[in-house]
Formats: structure tokens, sequence, C-alpha cells
């Protein structure tokens, strides 16, 4: 049970995630965060801490070196991460396909959705949002795509909706920009 969002506008990428951390019968707020910066990237991630601490923490990539950046991420970018998940011990595989979970990744002012078949999403929304509370979320940085409020913000409103009307989704907030 989560709720992350992500904003760009081509240039910054705001990334937010709740603090819930939920076994489908308990809630608790964990003060390990869900979204976070590794070089160059911010991540915000669902479907396990497990996944997001191996992210954080083991996934070693450089920057893009391509002018491609939706090359990279597909290929090299998404190499990395199947290689970290599995040395980790927590990609599975059946019936020779792989699968790991579902987070969003900025970088470059561009932001990515990363399916848990390890598909690479870029929407051209400039918004989406992954986990429990995502299409709360989704309606409500729809409502606000035009305002003039800023990403920062639409990204806690966005959140607060998600707390309101979903189970699993908590505060507090971590939200992080990069360009």
């Amino acid at each position: 049970m989560t709720c992350i969002v992500g904003i760009t506008d081509g240039h910054t990428v705001t990334i937010g995630g709740d603090s819930a951390g939920s076994d489908g019968w308990h809630v608790a707020v964990r003060s390990d965060t869900k979204v976070f910066q590794v070089g160059p990237y911010i991540m915000g991630f669902t479907t396990s801490y497990r996944m997001g601490q191996l992210l954080r923490y083991s996934l070693e990539i450089g920057e893009p070196d391509t002018w491609d950046v939706d090359r990279f991420m597909a290929t090299t970018f998404i190499d990395a991460v199947r290689q970290c998940l599995t040395d980790g011990g927590y990609a599975k595989a059946e019936d020779g396909r792989e699968e790991g979970g579902d987070f969003l990744v900025g970088i470059h002012g561009r932001l990515y959705v990363i399916g848990s078949d390890y598909q690479v999403g870029h929407t051209m929304a400039g918004y989406s949002a992954v986990g429990s509370g995502y299409l709360v979320a989704l309606g409500s940085l729809h409502s606000t795509a035009t305002s003039l409020i800023d990403s920062r913000q639409r990204t806690v409103m966005a959140l607060e909706a998600a707390v309101e009307l979903t189970d699993g989704v908590r505060p507090p907030f971590t939200v992080l920009q990069a360009t």
C-alpha cells in the first residue's frame, strides 16, 4: 500500500511519496523513505521496501552516456536494475519471465515509470503515480495540470487526496526535486 507521485515540466522532476508500510492487514508509518536520490536519479518505489533498499543502496549506474536518454533507460539502466534486484535476491523468475516491482525515476528533466516487468514508460501528460493510491493521485494531478500551483504543492495535494480516499497511504510525505 503506497502512493508515489511524479511530475515533470521538462526541466525539473518532482517525486513524492507517503510513509505507509502495509501487509494488507496492518499499516505502520515507517521512517525509511520511499523517495530518495541516487547520483543524478530521483526515485520513488512501491511494491516492496526490500526492492527500494536495493535500488537505494546497491544500484550502481552512472549518468546516461548518450543523448538518447529513453534508449539508455530501456537498456543500460534496466539491465543494471535487473542485476541489482537479482543479486539482492529480490527479483522473481517464473517460466522464463523475470519480475521486479513498480517505481518512478526522474533524470535530466524526464519522468519514467518502471513496471514490474521492467518496461520503461514515459508519459506525455507530464505526471504519473504508482501504488495503491495511484488513481486518486492521478485525478488530483489531472485537475491541477493547468493551474499555477507549483509542482511540489501539486505533489503534496495528490498525496493528501490518496490519504483521504485510499487505505494504506499515510503521511508524512517525502518530496524531492531534481533537474
